[in-house]
């Protein structure tokens, strides 16, 4: 590889971990009420308040108004050295930004594998507008359902936009405690580096047995190489892991072992730019 092209490498991973780590601020923003509060208060509230009402920590609230105020989601007016916060409405554009950012390389997801065959879809992730857009792009016979916890898809359902496509629609529930529906292919894309070994087999053993024979489930997220040199965004996100969850990134054959384990038999592997892609059959 060029001296270019790693210079171009290493561009593209760092504008992947610069949109990850936004959508973490706004989402982490979003439930703690940061915005509900801003935007039903009426008037301008200082982190003081902020924190107070939403009973948080005053240093943790600082920081993370400041960063919204950095990425434009909120504004602050400065009296008398006291910074007071407020919600622009212009500020949802970002919202939808976040929640449709799969487009940026969904397209090179949908096109690892042929998922003509798989009519129903669930992803168990209820952010993932962009990528369900995709899908139905290049898929126009399936549906897609982006199934999260109540909160999330609430938040969701408020900024996201997909011209009332009766192919896309939302399903509420907890993936860990809740039965899984029945479905042709069950996505799961950067959910599997939140959890540890056990947790994962917990999962994928219930999308085993709820799946349709011939179906499946698509794992979309980067890996670390066998020889660990060329996994930069793999490195990067598991890093990001030990800061917040009990997951980690795995090489191509650690997840081949999860998957076996559940139950799957026909385990394929397709690498991508920054996403890897792995496609498990019942």
């Amino acid at each position: 590889m060029s001296s270019a092209e790693e210079t171009e490498n290493i561009k593209t991973v760092f504008h992947y971990q610069y949109s990850f780590v936004i959508s973490k601020i706004i989402f982490s923003a979003s439930q703690l009420g940061v915005f509900d509060l801003l935007r039903e208060s009426g008037e301008l509230l200082s982190s003081v308040t902020v924190a107070e009402r939403l009973n948080t920590s005053l240093i943790g609230m600082q920081t993370l108004l400041r960063a919204c105020v950095g990425l434009k989601v909120l504004k602050v007016e400065w009296k008398d050295g006291k910074g007071d916060h407020s919600f622009p409405k212009s500020a949802e554009s970002l919202f939808r930004y976040t929640n449709e950012s799969w487009t940026l390389y969904g397209k090179e997801v949908v096109s690892s594998f042929d998922l003509s065959g798989f009519q129903l879809i669930y992803n168990l992730d209820g952010n993932n507008v962009g990528l369900a857009k995709e899908l139905i792009s290049k898929y126009p016979n399936c549906t897609v359902k982006l199934c999260d916890i109540p909160e999330i898809v609430e938040k969701s359902k408020k900024y996201s936009s997909f011209s009332d496509d009766s192919r896309i629609s939302f399903h509420e529930g907890d993936c860990f405690k809740d039965p899984i529906p029945e479905a042709d292919l069950y996505i799961l894309s950067k959910v599997m580096y939140n959890w540890s070994d056990e947790k994962c087999i917990q999962l994928l053993t219930k999308l085993f047995m709820a799946c349709k024979p011939g179906g499946g489930v698509l794992l979309v997220e980067p890996t670390v190489d066998e020889d660990i040199s060329g996994s930069l965004p793999a490195h990067l996100y598991c890093i990001l892991m030990l800061l917040y969850s009990e997951g980690k990134t795995r090489k191509a054959s650690e997840h081949h072992t999860l998957f076996s384990t559940a139950g799957f038999k026909d385990i394929q592997f397709k690498k991508g730019n920054v996403f890897d892609v792995i496609l498990a059959i019942k």
